[in-house]
């Protein structure tokens, strides 16, 4: 079997900005949805979009600190949206099918890391139904509204090499770590992106997942000093000492890139990294993606298990190609 899982030598790195992946791009008549758009790295994201003439809708769990957030940026539309609530996915489905607007960019940027351990919905694992399930219901519930040739950009992160799914135990019910359950969660983020190309390329839409690199952004809010100080990641006084850290701009680069460029025409259901493609993970050796997360029996199971929970498929009496 060919495996597309390689680098295609895109011309871009880790360097790379946002506005550098957009540049050149006319966005103008295109709507995105940005879940999380207002913070970090999907402020960036939004920035970038927004720039090339792209209206951008911004789903926020606080939609007074979201406006405050977007205030002078044109085309920019703030909704309601807690993905750790199923009800609020549902609404804000509703609002945007309503619209009859078509989407042809929707980025799943929004998610909580390492938290304290936390239940959510139906008893569910906070990371795992945050992360992922609330963005899968989304996904499925705007389904009428994507257009053709649209991309659904899932943010992963090398984070999911810490865990595959736990199918023995799921919602950690039987002992919780909250760096298991965030790998796990971004697993399923990459998994989630892979059924669903193979579901939707058919509508000519394509999926993607990516790992946006280390940055210092507000999902770190768990983290204590300590921690990360014990990490490498910043000095007794909070200052930025790991080389390899991105800028926020730098960060959000690979989910615009997996978004927009015309590079990827044709392609999909790959994990991308430093606005490549990536390759596959080698033991000893920094980045690529996890077998387990390129799993298509893994990733169909996943999917099967998450319409279950959810209870929404937007794909439940198609045929899979």
């Amino acid at each position: 079997m060919n495996d597309k899982q390689v680098p295609i030598g895109s011309g871009f790195g880790a360097r790379t900005t946002a506005f550098e992946v957009v540049a050149g791009l006319d966005l103008s008549r295109k709507c995105a949805i940005v879940t999380g758009g207002h913070s970090g790295l999907g402020l960036e994201t939004t920035r970038a979009l927004a720039g090339a003439g792209a209206k951008v809708i911004i789903g926020a769990r606080n939609i007074e600190a979201a406006r405050y957030a977007v205030a002078g940026i044109d085309g920019v539309q703030v909704e309601r949206l807690d993905l750790s609530d199923l009800e609020s996915v549902g609404r804000f489905v509703e609002r945007i099918v309503a619209s009859g607007r078509g989407i042809d960019i929707l980025i799943n940027s929004a998610g909580i890391m390492a938290c304290p351990q936390t239940r959510v919905g139906d008893g569910w694992e906070a990371q795992f139904a945050t992360n992922h399930l609330g963005h899968f219901a989304l996904v499925n519930g705007v389904w009428p509204a994507i257009s053709r040739n649209a991309r659904v950009v899932s943010v992963s992160s090398g984070g999911h090499q810490i865990s595959g799914i736990r199918w023995d135990d799921v919602q950690f019910e039987a002992g919780y770590d909250k760096w298991q359950a965030y790998g796990q969660s971004k697993t399923a983020n990459a998994l989630f992106a892979l059924h669903l190309d193979r579901l939707a390329r058919g509508a000519g839409i394509r999926a993607f997942s990516l790992h946006p690199g280390k940055i210092l952004t507000p999902l770190q809010r768990y983290l204590s000093r300590e921690e990360m100080v014990g990490a490498g990641w910043i000095d007794a006084n909070g200052n930025p000492i790991d080389p390899t850290f991105k800028t926020p701009s730098q960060g959000a680069a690979t989910q615009l890139w997996a978004a927009t460029s015309p590079q990827l025409e044709g392609m999909g259901g790959l994990y991308c990294e430093d606005c490549d493609v990536a390759d596959r993970a080698i033991d000893g050796k920094p980045g690529g993606v996890s077998d387990h997360a390129t799993d298509p029996e893994q990733a169909e199971r996943l999917w099967v298990l998450s319409a279950r929970l959810t209870g929404i498929d937007a794909f439940a009496a198609s045929s899979i190609q």
